[in-house]
C-alpha cells in the first residue's frame, strides 16, 4: 500500500500548528482578537458553561488511562498488537508533544495588556489534544465494519470537547487548532509506521452508505462552521477594528473551533478510507 501520504499529512499538520502559532501568539493583533474572544464567553448562558465544565472536567488522568487500556484491549482481542501500540503511542506521544511544547517551548510574548490565568501559555490544548488523539487511535484500532458506529459517538464528543474549551475559557481558538493539526500529525506518523509494515490492507468488499451518509453530514457541519465562524470575525473587524464586540468574537471561536476539529477529523478519515 502506497505510504506516501502520512508523512505528507503528517508534515501538513505540524505546519499548521506554526503558522497557527505564529498569527495567533506572535501578533498583536492575534493576542487582542483571542483575548476578546475570552472576554466574550462571558457573556454565554450559564447552562452552557456548566455544561462545558462538566465535560472537560470529565476529562481526568484516570480516564485518559481508561481509554488507552481500551484501545489497547481492542487491539488485543483482535489479535492485532501492532494496531494496539499504535494507537496507545498516538494517544500517549499527543500528550507528551503538547506539554513539552506549551511548557518549555512555545513562549506567550506580552504584546497587549493582560492580567490573571490569561497571561500563561496555553498553546496547545492538552485537553482537545486527548479528545483528537483518542478518536484517532479509534478509527485506527475499531475493526473496518464497526468503525462508522464507532465515529457516530466518539467524532461529536471529540469535536465538542475542542469547541467546550473555548466555552470554558480553559483555551484560546488558537490553543484548540494547534492542538488538532498536532493530533492528526502523531496519529499519521503512527499510521506511516504501520504501512511500512504492511500491517495496514485495501478493503475490497461493499461500501457502507450509512458512514457514508455520515462522513457527507459532517463535512457539511464543518463547512457551515467554517463559513459562519469566517463571517462572525470578517465582518465586525471589518468594521469595528480589534474593537469589535467580544460576544460576536466568541461565537465565531467557538465556530471556527468546531471547524478545525471537523476538519482533522475528516482528513484523517480520508485517508483511512477503505483501509483496515
Amino acid at each position: 500500500m502506497n505510504s506516501r501520504r502520512w508523512p505528507a499529512v503528517a508534515a501538513s499538520g505540524f505546519v499548521v500548528a506554526a503558522v497557527v502559532y505564529v498569527l495567533a501568539v506572535l501578533t498583536r493583533a492575534g493576542q487582542t482578537i483571542e483575548n476578546a474572544a475570552l472576554r466574550g464567553a462571558d457573556q454565554d448562558d450559564v447552562s452552557e458553561t456548566d455544561a462545558a465544565w462538566q465535560a472537560l472536567g470529565e476529562i481526568t488522568v484516570y480516564s485518559l488511562a481508561a481509554a488507552v487500556v481500551a484501545v489497547a484491549l481492542v487491539g488485543v482481542l483482535r489479535r492485532r498488537w501492532d494496531l494496539a501500540i499504535a494507537a496507545v503511542g498516538v494517544i500517549v506521544a499527543g500528550q507528551a508533544v503538547v506539554q513539552v511544547l506549551k511548557r518549555f517551548v512555545l513562549p506567550r510574548p506580552a504584546l497587549v495588556e493582560v492580567t490573571g490565568d490569561y497571561a500563561h501559555n496555553s498553546l496547545p490544548s492538552g485537553h482537545t489534544t486527548i479528545a483528537m488523539t483518542v478518536l484517532f487511535a479509534a478509527v485506527i484500532v475499531v475493526p473496518y465494519r464497526w468503525r462508522g458506529v464507532m465515529l457516530f459517538f466518539v467524532l461529536p464528543w471529540a469535536v465538542g470537547i475542542g469547541q467546550y474549551t473555548l466555552t470554558a475559557k480553559w483555551h484560546r481558538l488558537s490553543d484548540t487548532l494547534a492542538a488538532d493539526a498536532i493530533a492528526l500529525s502523531v496519529a499519521a506518523l503512527a499510521s506511516w509506521w504501520l504501512a511500512r509494515r504492511g500491517a495496514l490492507e485495501r478493503y475490497e468488499g461493499p461500501s457502507r452508505k450509512p458512514r457514508s451518509v455520515l462522513v457527507v453530514f459532517w463535512a457539511f457541519a464543518g463547512l457551515v462552521s467554517l463559513a459562519l465562524g469566517l463571517f462572525l470575525w470578517v465582518v465586525p473587524l471589518s468594521r469595528e477594528g480589534l474593537g469589535a464586540d467580544e460576544w460576536v468574537i466568541y461565537l465565531g471561536g467557538g465556530s471556527l473551533a468546531s471547524a478545525g476539529s471537523l476538519a482533522a477529523a475528516l482528513v484523517f478519515l480520508a485517508c483511512w478510507r477503505r483501509v483496515h
